[in-house]
C-alpha cells in the first residue's frame, strides 16, 4: 500500500474515532463477557480546585441538553473577567464545538478553530490546576476532532498527539482528578482498538493505547461523583455495549438518564441510538417521537436519518423517504449523505416507485464523503453495479429492525439459481444465521455462519468476515477460548470489505479480552 493510501485509511480511522458516531449500519456484536470491574483501594475525590463554578456548572448542564442559547446566557458573565476561569473557557468552547459537530457546517470551522486557539493561549497563561490542565487537553482533543472532520488530517494528527500527551501528563500530576481519568481512558481505549493495519501512523506519532487500562480509567470516572460523571458513564456504557455486548447496561443507563431529564435532547438521542443498536425498533421510534423539540435546541438533522432507517425496517417506505428528505434538506455536513440517498433508493424501490428509485441512485455518487462505513457501502453499491435481490434486502432490513421470524419467512422466497450472483449466494446463509442468532437458536446460527464462510471464500464482501466474528463470540461465550481466538484471527485476515474497519476493531478488542 502506498504512503498516500495508508494516510487515507488512517484518516478514515481517526475520523471514526473522533466523530464518536455509532455505526448504525454495521452488524452489532452479540453479548459476551465484559471485563470485570476493577477494584481500587483508595477513595479518589475531586479536588476543590477542579470543580466548576455554580453558574458554569448550570451552563454545562444546558450544553448537555443541546440548548446553546441557554448555556451561553449562563456562561457569559463568567467570561467577562480579565482572566476567565478555566471552566468557563471549557464550557464556552464546548458550546461552539457542539454546534459544529451537530450541524457539520464547514462555514463554522475556521471560527471554531480560531476560538479554540485563543482559549488555549489564555489557559497557557494561567497557573496549573486540575481544571486548567483538563480544559487544555479537552479543547485540544476537540480541535483534533474538528480538524480531521473537515479534512485537515495532518493538523488533526498533531493536535491528537498534543491532547494525548497532555492528558497523560495531567494523570501523572493529578492522579485523583476523575475527569482526567475519563479522557485518558477514552484515548487509551480507542487507540488501543486500532487494527494493526492502521497502527503504523499512530506508532510514528508515539500514541500507545491499552483497551484494558482505558476501561479501568473510564470506570473510575464513571463510578464516583464529579462534574463530568455523566459523560464518563455514557462513554463507558457505549464502549461496553459496542465491544463487549453489555446491552442491558447501556439500555438501563440511557433509559434512566432520559427519564430523569425528558428535556435533554442528547439523552433522547442516546436512548434512540442504543435501542436501535439493540434492534428494538418500536422503542427507538418512541424515543424519537418523544424527543424535546423547539427553537431552544440545536437542530439535530441526523435524528431524522436514524428515524428513516427505523421506518425502513418496518416497511413504512413513504414515511422513511420523507424522513431522509428532511435530513438531506436540513443537514450541512458531508457524512451520511450517500447513505441517505441509498436508503431513499431502497424506500422507493421496495415501495414500487422505480423512477424515484433511479433518481435517488443517481444522487449517491454526486456528493458526500466515504469516511464512514455506511457511505462506503452506498458508494460500492453504485460502483459494483450488482442488482440487489428483493428478498435478501427485505430480510436484511427486517433483521436490523429485530423482526427475526419475519426475516426467516422472507428468506423462504429466495431461490438461488445458476446465474445467481456470488454476493447473493453468500448473503443468504449469513442472513439466516443472523435470524437464528437473534432468536437464540445458536446451533442453527453456527451452521449458517459456517456455510457463509465456506461459500464466501476470499470474496470482498463482509458476510464471511462477520460470520467469523460472530462465531468467535459464540465460542467465547461457550468457554472455547482457543476456538474463539481462531475465529477472531480469521475475521482479521480478510482483505477489503465494506465493514472492515469496525469488524477488525471488534476482533482486536475481543482477542485482547481472551488474554
Amino acid at each position: 500500500m502506498s504512503c498516500s493510501a495508508k494516510l487515507r485509511h488512517w484518516r478514515r480511522w481517526v475520523a471514526l474515532l473522533l466523530l464518536l458516531l455509532p455505526a448504525a449500519g454495521a452488524p452489532a456484536a452479540p453479548p459476551q463477557s465484559p471485563p470485570e470491574s476493577v477494584a481500587t483501594s483508595r477513595a479518589d475525590v475531586l479536588e476543590p480546585a477542579a470543580a466548576l463554578p455554580p453558574a458554569v456548572r448550570r451552563a454545562y448542564a444546558e450544553l448537555l441538553k443541546l440548548r446553546p442559547a441557554a448555556a451561553r446566557a449562563l456562561v457569559r458573565p463568567a467570561l467577562r473577567p480579565a482572566v476567565p476561569s478555566p471552566g468557563a473557557l471549557l464550557v464556552d468552547e464546548g458550546i461552539v464545538f457542539a454546534e459544529l459537530v451537530v450541524s457539520q457546517d464547514a462555514a463554522r470551522y475556521e471560527d471554531v478553530v480560531e476560538l479554540q486557539d485563543r482559549y488555549l493561549d489564555q489557559l497557557d497563561e494561567q497557573p496549573s490546576s486540575p481544571l486548567r490542565d483538563y480544559a487544555r487537553a479537552e479543547i485540544r482533543l476537540h480541535q483534533a476532532a474538528a480538524q480531521v472532520m473537515f479534512d485537515h488530517e495532518f493538523q488533526g494528527a498533531w493536535s491528537l498527539r498534543q491532547a494525548y500527551q497532555q492528558v497523560q501528563q495531567n494523570a501523572r500530576r493529578w492522579p485523583q482528578h476523575l475527569p482526567t481519568r475519563k479522557t485518558l481512558g477514552l484515548c487509551q481505549f480507542f487507540i488501543g482498538s486500532v487494527p494493526e493495519g492502521y497502527r503504523w501512523f499512530l506508532n510514528l506519532l508515539g500514541l500507545p493505547g491499552n483497551t484494558a487500562a482505558g476501561l479501568q480509567n473510564l470506570r473510575l470516572a464513571a463510578q464516583r461523583p464529579h462534574d463530568f460523571q455523566a459523560e464518563a458513564q455514557i462513554l463507558l456504557a457505549l464502549l461496553r455495549q459496542t465491544y463487549y455486548g453489555a446491552d442491558a447496561e447501556a439500555a438501563t443507563l440511557v433509559e434512566r438518564l432520559a427519564a430523569e431529564q425528558p428535556d435533554n435532547l442528547l439523552f433522547s438521542y442516546l436512548q434512540m441510538s442504543v435501542q436501535k443498536k439493540l434492534h428494538r425498533t418500536d422503542l427507538a421510534l418512541a424515543a424519537y417521537r418523544r424527543r424535546p423539540t423547539g427553537p431552544d435546541y440545536l437542530p439535530a438533522a441526523y435524528l431524522h436519518h436514524m428515524a428513516a432507517d427505523l421506518l425502513l425496517y418496518q416497511g413504512q417506505y413513504a414515511a422513511s423517504a420523507q424522513a431522509n428528505q428532511q435530513f438531506l434538506s436540513e443537514y450541512r455536513g458531508v457524512h451520511y449523505r450517500k447513505d441517505a440517498w441509498f436508503k431513499l433508493y431502497l424506500a422507493h424501490w421496495l415501495g414500487g416507485d422505480a423512477p424515484a428509485a433511479q433518481r435517488a441512485r443517481a444522487q449517491i455518487g454526486t456528493g458526500g464523503e466515504t469516511v464512514v462505513e455506511e457511505d462506503r457501502y452506498a458508494q460500492r453499491f453504485v460502483d459494483d453495479r450488482v442488482p440487489l435481490n428483493r428478498a435478501l434486502t427485505t430480510a436484511r432490513l427486517q433483521l436490523d429492525g429485530g423482526y427475526y421470524r419475519a426475516a426467516l419467512r422472507t428468506l423462504e422466497g429466495f431461490s438461488p439459481e445458476a446465474g445467481t450472483p456470488l454476493r447473493d449466494r453468500i448473503e443468504e446463509p449469513y442472513r439466516r444465521a443472523r435470524a437464528y442468532h437473534g432468536l437464540g437458536r445458536l446451533d442453527s446460527a453456527r451452521l449458517y455462519y459456517q456455510r457463509a464462510i465456506a461459500v464466501g471464500g476470499t470474496a470482498p464482501y463482509y458476510f464471511a468476515p462477520q460470520s467469523a466474528l460472530q462465531l468467535g463470540y459464540l465460542s467465547q461465550q461457550a468457554g472455547q477460548k482457543a476456538q474463539a481466538k481462531v475465529y477472531f484471527q480469521q475475521a482479521l485476515s480478510y482483505g477489503r470489505h465494506e465493514y472492515k474497519t469496525s469488524t477488525d476493531a471488534k476482533a482486536k478488542v475481543a482477542l485482547a479480552a481472551l488474554k
